[in-house]
């Protein structure tokens, strides 16, 4: 019996830079280097989603040691030559900054895996994503939340219950303070893009919701 054949990824411009940073890059030890990517560098690694993006984030991990982080940045953060070629850049994201539950959802990018030799890519699940998009809710975030929706990429259950951690996550210090306006984005979603009924997210009684 012939087995299917596996149909190739699409070739995009996220998987070229990453190809290319692979081939591009000169191990200093032993085994690969882990990279946990968020944004919607990460959406368009797990989805066929594409648009254009300026940056490719990479969330700060216990794996990333200072030398490696440095090594990644001379070689392909902003304003290198290999910005410049690829129209695209490396930036590093603090752990504690994106809104998202204390531990988030990671899933192997494993097509790309695939062809790389250096590196070993994992992208933060969808709703953990749009869940950080919440944060900024800026244009291109709501695009992508729209787009994942559409798309039928996330369901409203799982987006509200990944909310509801990353609230009781913030909620512990002095972050809690900017959560009303999370849950007036997230309600925004609700009405606009699932269309239904806003959830009541409670929130810490010395949170200011005025």
């Amino acid at each position: 019996m012939i087995s299917p054949k596996r149909s190739e990824p699409r070739v995009t411009p996220i998987r070229e830079f990453f190809k290319a940073l692979d081939a591009a890059w000169r191990p200093t030890s032993a085994g690969k280097v882990s990279l946990r990517i968020i944004g919607s560098t990460a959406l368009m690694l797990q989805t066929d989603y594409e648009r254009g993006t300026k940056d490719s984030d990479i969330i700060e991990t216990t794996q990333m040691d200072a030398t490696t982080r440095q090594l990644l940045l001379d070689l392909a953060g902003r304003d290198t030559s290999f910005h410049k070629k690829h129209r695209l850049y490396i930036e590093f994201v603090a752990s504690a900054l994106p809104l998202m539950p204390q531990s988030p959802n990671w899933i192997e990018a494993i097509d790309l895996n695939r062809v790389l030799t250096h590196f070993f890519v994992e992208v933060l699940e969808t709703a953990d994503v749009l869940v950080s998009k919440l944060k900024r809710f800026n244009a291109n975030d709501q695009r992508d939340i729209e787009a994942m929706v559409d798309g039928q990429h996330v369901t409203h259950e799982k987006l509200v219950e990944r909310f509801r951690l990353a609230v009781d996550w913030f909620a512990g210090d002095a972050r809690a303070q900017d959560l009303p306006r999370y849950v007036t984005n997230l309600n925004q979603v609700e009405r606009d893009l699932f269309d239904v009924p806003e959830s009541d997210i409670q929130l810490p009684p010395w949170v200011d919701v005025d």
